[in-house]
């Protein structure tokens, strides 16, 4: 026989076996022995709380010949054959795969005929938000008026996509995460029914790696199981299969972190690399780390709430001691955002290390959490009494007290007749230095030499569109950038002659003029 995975090899066949939804077995328990069943259901609530297994054992239950205390006896031909999946009276659904029109027609088609055997016939439709529109439109009038003899169970992750009509319709429950000590109690009695020796720390880790799922819970106890077949299974163990790190290592980062020790934190990055660490989970469970030691600090009494062992409290009660809450939620921010840019990152490494520098050298960002930590070092530091000093500027001395000068602006000098010779036979490169549309009007401009080497004068080849006056400070600023000088610049239209009393000299011929062509 093939092996079973452990989710599906203990799923409950009771309601009694359920784990962590008291408040929906109760009350379904007490319709069925009342008899006030319900013609829709929607369980809501995330993956691995019990929503489909609790649907197919109230399939049974309502089906049972003999129930017991609300619970389906197991033992009657009806629940034999919804156990093994013969029975024609439930129909499980997957809404991922049969989410069209038809498929609601064929449903429909069939609720028309009551059952050949048994009181009911169960429809359960897993992931009902993946219907599409007209699917949902399709099922309201069956689901709201289906005959005596139809149940419709809908199961899914993401109630807020179904339509408010189908919501209206149906008595909603919402599943609960399953909490941590339940998932590890649960586990504890399968492994000892499986004959395999764990380590309760392990377990208990195991259990808070689900995340209140406890199908998650089981599927990675039975991966840790099988990478080491026959061995006891330990903490370390656990770590080592899931890349998960202690938390006495994130103590010692958090440690590093506060004494702004980048060597130690990449060092230290770098050996739980090396170890085969997944750095996806360090993120996480760092983030889960750093929220402990916030409540804690916001609060003594929330102590019972840290799923933390009695040794790693007094040391987390040490570390607190360390930093403030601003500065805890800067940390728990950083890291947070540093989260959701993994999930699709290439270089995740790089993107922790920057966030682990982040952490320690507030003045990298200019965020308002940063500036309040920076702030407050700076606060702690002059109550030591420690002479706190602004940073040199880099690659500037910094003049001594009684000797500052006032600084001068750097002035530009004025052409002399050498920079307008050098200006004349530099002319083509440095109207390719101005815009485009610049460069097209300058192109085979004339120049003239304005009286007592002031400066040039332009005139253009034709007539265009264009503003003298702001043309001629673009060529002059040009000049100022690429020639180091200041020059008048003229800037003249075909036809227009210059004035008798300011006379100019031709310079044209002294030009050459290249063909080039114009992107």
């Amino acid at each position: 026989m093939s092996y079973t995975a452990l989710y599906r090899k203990f799923r409950p066949s009771e309601f009694s076996d359920v784990k962590g939804q008291d408040h929906i077995v109760t009350t379904l328990k007490n319709q069925i022995r009342a008899d006030r069943i319900g013609h829709a259901y929607l369980f809501c609530g995330t993956r691995g709380t019990g929503k489909t297994t609790i649907a197919k054992i109230f399939a049974r239950a309502v089906n049972c010949e003999h129930p017991v205390d609300g619970d389906p006896c197991g033992e009657c031909a009806s629940c034999r054959a919804i156990a093994s999946g013969s029975s024609m009276n439930v129909a499980e659904i997957d809404a991922a795969s049969n989410n069209g029109v038809d498929n609601i027609r064929e449903i429909r088609e069939e609720v028309a005929y009551s059952p050949a055997e048994g009181k009911y016939k169960v429809y359960i439709i897993d992931e009902v938000h993946m219907l599409s529109i007209g699917a949902f439109n399709a099922l309201l009038k069956t689901l709201e008026e289906p005959p005596s003899y139809v149940i419709f169970i809908l199961a899914t992750t993401e109630a807020h996509k179904i339509p408010i009509t189908i919501l209206s319709r149906c008595q909603r429950y919402d599943f609960r995460r399953i909490t941590t000590e339940t998932i590890a109690a649960r586990l504890q009695e399968l492994m000892e029914e499986e004959q395999v020796e764990v380590e309760e720390r392990a377990l208990t880790y195991v259990a808070k790696a689900g995340d209140g799922s406890m199908r998650d819970a089981l599927s990675l106890l039975d991966q840790c199981i099988a990478f080491y077949l026959g061995q006891k299974l330990t903490y370390d163990h656990v770590l080592e299969v899931l890349g998960a790190v202690d938390v006495e290592v994130f103590g010692d980062f958090f440690r590093r972190i506060c004494r702004q020790d980048v060597t130690g934190i990449i060092r230290g990055l770098e050996e739980i690399i090396l170890q085969g660490r997944e750095l996806s989970q360090f993120v996480t469970d760092f983030i889960w780390y750093l929220r402990n030691l916030l409540m804690l600090k916001s609060d003594q009494g929330m102590e019972e709430m840290l799923d933390v062992s009695s040794e790693h409290l007094l040391q987390m009660k040490e570390e607190m001691e360390l930093a403030d809450l601003d500065t805890l939620m800067r940390y728990i921010r950083v890291f947070s955002e540093l989260s959701g840019q993994l999930r699709y990152a290439t270089q995740k490494r790089v993107l922790v290390e920057i966030a682990l520098i982040k952490l320690c050298k507030p003045a990298m960002e200019r965020s308002y959490d940063s500036i309040l930590q920076r702030l407050a070092q700076l606060e702690q530091r002059m109550e030591e009494g420690i002479a706190v000093t602004a940073p040199e500027p880099s690659g500037r001395s910094v003049p001594a007290a009684g000797n500052i000068e006032q600084k001068q602006e750097k002035i530009t000098p004025s052409a002399l007749p050498e920079d307008i010779q050098l200006f004349i036979s530099r002319f083509q490169d440095l109207r390719k230095k101005t815009c485009s549309w610049s460069r097209f009007v300058l192109k085979g401009a004339q120049l003239r030499e304005l009286p007592e080497h002031t400066g040039i004068q332009i005139i253009l080849c034709k007539n265009h569109a264009v503003d003298e006056k702001e043309l001629a400070e673009e060529v002059e600023q040009v000049v100022q950038k690429e020639l180091n000088v200041q020059m008048k610049i003229q800037i003249c239209t075909p036809g227009s002659d210059p004035s008798p009393e300011d006379p100019v000299i031709d310079l044209s011929e002294m030009v050459h003029m290249e063909i080039d062509i114009e992107e």
